[in-house]
């Protein structure tokens, strides 16, 4: 038959034609690419640390966008309910909380590792030559015991459900890495805030480390009222634990058998005789 050669011939240019025309698109896509990569400035990060920034700066951006959407709530929600009675918070409700900002009286303590020329670098264990999460931990609780009203670490408000963590000589706190110096500041009597920090042994564990190594450390006094910025995150626990040992609700059991005794009816003969 005379027509297989045509028809072989046709679907060898049809075929042609299709890679060809996949060719040109595939090569108009990557050019439109890299013509974007070149507009915008913007590439990949190449390694961990760029990585590590790359998301860091994407973290604040959110938290940025989470202040106004929270800002839009809560006007929302006064329209809503204007011409409503509806209780106020107290105004310590919401310093705790931190709902808001607060200006007052108060100290700044500052902790950072030890130099590269500290003394007796050489005997000592590398551990003792950085701050650990558990010299953050003892200072900010020396503070609240000493009667902080409101407290920052790096600048972000510290509330109850404020969690963070140290991984080697950084620290991750509500989803941003920060490097030493570590900075807390707190509001409150100065001298009261003293007498927290003088009073808490783990303070004065490292205060000894601090003067055998060099660890650095500094406790002062705000020339200026302090202010602190409102706690800028979710507020929503999703899982809680009570520590073993720790009684919930204390006395709740007591006040309960108290009163269940107070309702059970009285039997003749049960009372004494007068």
């Amino acid at each position: 038959m005379t027509d297989r050669p045509h028809r072989a011939r046709r679907l060898i240019a049809r075929g042609t034609l299709s890679v060809t025309l996949v060719l040109a698109l595939s090569g108009a896509l990557f050019a439109a690419n890299a013509k974007f990569a070149r507009a915008s400035g913007e590439r990949h990060p190449q390694d961990l640390k760029e990585l590590t920034q790359v998301e860091t700066n994407r973290v604040e951006r959110l938290s940025t966008e989470v202040d106004g959407l929270r800002a839009v709530v809560d006007d929302l929600t006064a329209r809503e309910n204007a011409g409503t009675a509806v209780g106020e918070p107290s105004i310590a409700y919401v310093v705790e909380g931190g709902g808001g900002p607060v200006t007052g009286p108060g100290v700044t303590v500052r902790l950072d590792d030890a130099p590269v020329d500290s003394p007796r670098r050489e005997d000592v264990d590398l551990d003792s030559l950085v701050v650990h999460q558990q010299d953050l931990q003892a200072v900010m609780n020396a503070l609240w015991a000493g009667g902080a009203e409101a407290m920052t670490l790096m600048d972000q408000r510290v509330i109850s459900t404020s969690a963070f963590q140290c991984v080697g000589n950084v620290l991750k706190l509500h989803g941003r890495v920060y490097s030493p110096p570590y900075v807390v500041r707190a509001i409150g009597n100065p001298d009261d805030l003293r007498k927290g920090l003088n009073a808490s042994p783990a303070v004065q564990l490292y205060l000894r480390d601090a003067a055998e190594v060099g660890l650095g450390w500094s406790v002062t006094d705000a020339d200026q009222p302090l202010e602190l910025a409102a706690y800028s995150g979710a507020t929503e626990l999703t899982a809680a634990r009570v520590p073993e040992g720790v009684e919930i609700l204390p006395g709740l059991e007591a006040a309960e058998a108290a009163q269940q005794a107070s309702t059970e009816p009285t039997t003749p003969g049960s009372e004494d005789k007068q």
